[in-house]
């Protein structure tokens, strides 16, 4: 994997971290109720999610690739089609960050293990790997060291975000439940990924 494309992975998964969605919302929603204590607890869980929902996804592709590169092509500009969408539904979507906080006394492990199952199964995710992934894989390159690298990338990308989140979160309340600062990040994530989207579409169509 070239330099270019990593960087251009980075920007791309760091952008759709930071966008709410449901397992932020269950991570803001403890830092709400029980304060920074489940920063930790529930950065592991969210990673560990990600890695496994990652796996899944990454066995599905190395069998299509090995299967048919021109089908791998073809799921290349329909996930770019996707993250398009992705982008002007985010646009559309508002302000509104609808969580509350979790009162109930819970274990870092019980945390970790909430975090691990709202992400790891979450059919969204799966799909989103699956539409993501396949715009950063050059099918010509060896499959493994490139998604090797990518998934090393989003996951401590993810760690890091769910982190900020929960800290956020449990000292600056008013400001993660602020619907302006909400709005604000989904329209400039929407904005970045129907950009995204569009670009990966020229650069296919140039390089066709």
């Amino acid at each position: 994997m070239s330099l270019e494309t990593w960087l251009a992975f980075t920007a791309a998964a760091a952008v759709l971290l930071v966008i709410p969605g449901p397992t932020i919302l269950l991570v803001v929603s403890y830092a709400l109720g029980q304060g920074w204590r489940t920063a930790l607890p529930m950065a592991i869980g969210v990673a560990l999610g990600d890695f496994t929902a990652m796996i899944l996804s990454l066995v599905g592709l190395g069998a299509l690739l090995a299967a048919s590169a021109t089908v791998f092509t073809i799921l290349k500009w329909v996930g770019a089609a996707y993250i398009v969408w992705l982008g002007i539904k985010l646009w559309r979507a508002g302000g509104s960050l609808d969580v509350t906080p979790r009162k109930d006394a819970a274990s870092a492990l019980k945390m970790l293990g909430h975090a691990w199952l709202v992400t790891a199964l979450n059919p969204k995710g799966l799909v989103f790997f699956v539409a993501f992934l396949p715009q950063f894989i050059d099918p010509k390159l060896p499959f493994l060291p490139q998604v090797s690298v990518c998934a090393a990338t989003f996951l401590v990308l993810a760690f890091a975000n769910v982190l900020t989140y929960a800290l956020i979160a449990s000292r600056a309340r008013d400001t993660i439940r602020n619907p302006r600062t909400i709005g604000l990040i989904n329209k400039a994530g929407g904005s970045l990924l129907i950009g995204a989207g569009v670009a990966t579409v020229a650069l296919k169509a140039g390089q066709a």
